[in-house]
């Protein structure tokens, strides 16, 4: 039985005219994707302008056959009650529900409609289906977080129940619960691992330390998705060297679909059959493919409510080898949020800062989790987590090296702690800046 297809039939999500839908489209040659792609544009604009009254009133001097006229909106947009954004037609009732994570500092409630949401799960079982996961059979180790209260809980135990999978507590890393993990994996057949990068980069370094290899003691294992924080190349090596399988990067939103996926010729394939990805420079102007700029996100099939030119506040490029039918994320380099701001007015990445000092405090090997705060224009904290203090050797390396790449002058300190503070859902943000919640 296809216990995870009959659970979505059975709260009203179409996934088996979905899966054929997909199909229909990943069937079109590049010409007959071109149209498809140039109607599916035209037409959920033209949609939203006749159904949604918010729309209507956001885009009114737009003309819907000219692209770059309609005008980007973003998270802010759309934090106000949901009844305002939900076109003619829809209601709360008739719609699939949920909540951003709020990594990004703008959580807000979005809905899709119920053959859009069936969609999305189509996508996502195509995708896993590149590397011999099915959802109806294959069984999940999952490294995400769980609600705490009582409904929120068993809800997603049944969740769990019904995708056949076992949810791992990311928000305990200690080594007593990573050898309860390891246990499971010695008394499960998992097929794969999936969820946030952090939780099972801390796994892989477990297993690292006690020089074991997860495939020895789980044969059945097949692939490790990982996604929502940032994958760094050694630590996938790190990663499928303690795991033994390959490790894939996978890319979503959760109020669009999933975005990029890596395929087995780790090539990250954005969704094109049921999004529009655009990489626009600051000024809203369209970027050729090989340049970097901002995300911006077109949802072709929601018709409850429009994400239209959404910019998702990531910063990204498409490569040079893209197609309309097959376009290839380069590269993420972050959230145009997390950026450095120096006291010279210099900008950098904030991952640039995490991924300098990265590469000097793990090598010391107590270290096991650490995040980048700034505080000030020039004060910067790192808050790490390790049975002992950090060398004041390392401290000193650290601060060379974060003259040498960023500027001179900056004041960083470092913190000790037990455990790193994560987001409810589980996730660790590896770089955070505070001055714009400065008042």
């Amino acid at each position: 039985m296809k216990l995870f297809d009959l659970s979505l039939q059975l709260k009203g999500f179409p996934i088996k005219k979905a899966i054929r839908e997909l199909k229909a489209i990943q069937n079109k040659n590049e010409s007959e994707f071109n149209t498809y792609l140039e109607t599916s544009k035209q037409n959920i604009v033209t949609y939203h302008l006749k159904h949604n009254p918010f729309y209507k009133k956001f885009a009114k001097h737009i003309d819907p056959t000219d692209w770059n006229s309609i005008p980007v909106m973003n998270k802010a947009h759309l934090q106000q009650p949901l009844n305002s954004l939900l076109s003619k037609g829809f209601t709360k009732s008739n719609v699939y529900i949920d909540k951003t994570s709020g990594a990004s500092g703008q959580p807000f409630i979005f809905s899709k409609d119920k053959f859009c949401h069936a969609l999305t799960w189509s996508v996502i079982q195509n995708r896993f289906g590149w590397h011999g996961i099915d959802f109806n059979t294959s069984k999940q180790a999952r490294f995400y977080g769980i609600p705490l209260d009582k409904k929120g809980y068993y809800s997603q135990k049944l969740k769990d129940f019904v995708g056949n999978r076992i949810r791992f507590n990311v928000f305990d890393l200690s080594d007593k619960a990573l050898e309860t993990w390891l246990e499971a994996f010695k008394n499960n057949a998992f097929d794969y691992l999936n969820g946030y990068t952090s939780a099972i980069l801390q796994f892989a370094k477990f297993l690292e330390n006690k020089n074991i290899t997860l495939k020895t003691v789980c044969p059945t294992l097949k692939v490790c998705i990982v996604t929502s924080e940032m994958l760094f190349n050694e630590d996938k090596q790190l990663i499928e060297n303690q795991f033994g399988v390959p490790v894939v990067n996978e890319y979503g939103a959760s109020e669009l679909d999933l975005i990029a996926f890596e395929n087995t010729k780790n090539k990250w394939v954005v969704n094109s059959e049921t999004l529009f990805v655009e990489i626009l420079d600051d000024d809203d102007n369209p970027l050729p493919y090989g340049q970097e700029g901002r995300l911006i996100i077109s949802s072709l099939y929601n018709k409850s409510q429009p994400f239209i030119r959404y910019d998702i506040g990531d910063i990204g490029m498409l490569s040079k080898m893209s197609t309309s039918k097959k376009p290839i994320l380069k590269n993420l380099t972050g959230r145009t949020n997390d950026v450095v701001i120096l006291p010279s007015g210099k900008k950098v990445s904030g991952l640039s800062f995490y991924y300098i000092t990265k590469s000097i405090i793990e090598a010391d090997g107590n270290v096991k989790e650490f995040v980048v705060q700034q505080l000030e224009l020039n004060i910067f904290k790192i808050l790490y987590v390790s049975d002992e203090n950090l060398p004041e050797e390392k401290i000193k390396k650290i601060k060379t090296e974060i003259e040498t790449y960023l500027e001179k002058g900056l004041d960083v300190y470092f913190e000790k702690q037990d455990k790193l503070i994560r987001s409810k859902s589980g996730k660790l943000k590896q770089f955070s800046s505070y001055l714009n919640q400065k008042t």
